[in-house]
């Protein structure tokens, strides 16, 4: 918890759900009494530029505020975008573990650990992260791109899905991509990762090629699945994500290799 002076400038985070409260699609930055803003509930989760960064509960306040989802957020610096995450994730666990899965009794903060802590047995509880795993096949000078029912305006983007119990990253992906495509892939590599606060999940990137098979969407979980060409290519996921960064690094490697076979 902060210890400071009300006049101390700060970024605040107070966040709903995946929403977080902005000023003309800004973080506010300043004291926390130009907001009215009760200090004494401001947990510090990291810091930006020289200034904390602090996480509220949008529920522990009073009044409205203008909220914003964080997918609006995309275009801000990583660093800002990954504090604006943290919070996120603090407040989805604060709402969603109020009680002790082992005995039932009644969780709080514990602002040292960062933790929900039970009163009772005294378990710390910390944030659940869900490990996923997203995937950009490349098939020669084609790359595979799939649809989702929830996406707007015709999007497509990248193969992604839930570890499960017992599978390593590489089975995950080989498995994410046969159930919801139909085809095989090989040469899995690992690319990078990234934090992603809906609510609480560890997108971990990989790339692959493809191995054999037709491709038949699993219509359960997908609108379309397509091979396509890096000249005609369908709206794609926005810059700021990792899906958008995958899709990016295989269209430069097919670009690169057909400068090489030139």
């Amino acid at each position: 918890m902060l210890k400071n002076s009300d006049t101390e400038i700060a970024y605040w985070c107070v966040v709903s759900g995946s929403e977080i409260w902005t000023i003309n699609g800004e973080l506010p930055l300043g004291p926390a009494d130009e907001y009215s803003l009760p200090l004494e509930k401001a947990v510090v989760v990291d810091s930006y530029d020289g200034y904390p960064v602090m996480w509220l509960n949008d529920a522990d306040l009073e009044g409205e505020r203008e909220m914003t989802s964080l997918r609006e957020l995309l275009h801000f610096k990583p660093a800002i975008f990954y504090a604006i995450s943290k919070a996120l994730q603090y407040g989805h666990m604060s709402q969603t573990l109020r009680f002790c899965p082992q005995c039932g009794g009644r969780n709080y903060l514990n602002h040292n650990q960062l933790a929900m802590q039970c009163s009772e047995c005294r378990t710390l509880h910390y944030p659940r992260i869900f490990p996923c795993i997203i995937v950009a096949v490349r098939n020669h000078d084609k790359i595979l791109l799939a649809q989702h029912p929830r996406h707007r305006n015709g999007m497509y983007t990248v193969i992604a899905g839930f570890l499960e119990v017992g599978e390593t990253l590489e089975q995950c992906v080989a498995r994410e991509v046969l159930e919801e495509t139909g085809i095989h892939v090989k040469n899995i590599h690992y690319f990078g990762s990234q934090p992603w606060a809906f609510p609480s999940s560890m997108m971990m990137g990989f790339v692959a090629e493809y191995d054999s098979g037709t491709i038949k969407p699993d219509y359960s979980e997908l609108s379309d699945a397509q091979w396509f060409l890096a000249n005609a290519l369908p709206p794609v996921a926005p810059e700021g994500t990792i899906a958008r960064a995958l899709i990016d690094y295989t269209l430069s490697a097919i670009e690169q290799d057909s400068q090489t076979q030139c």
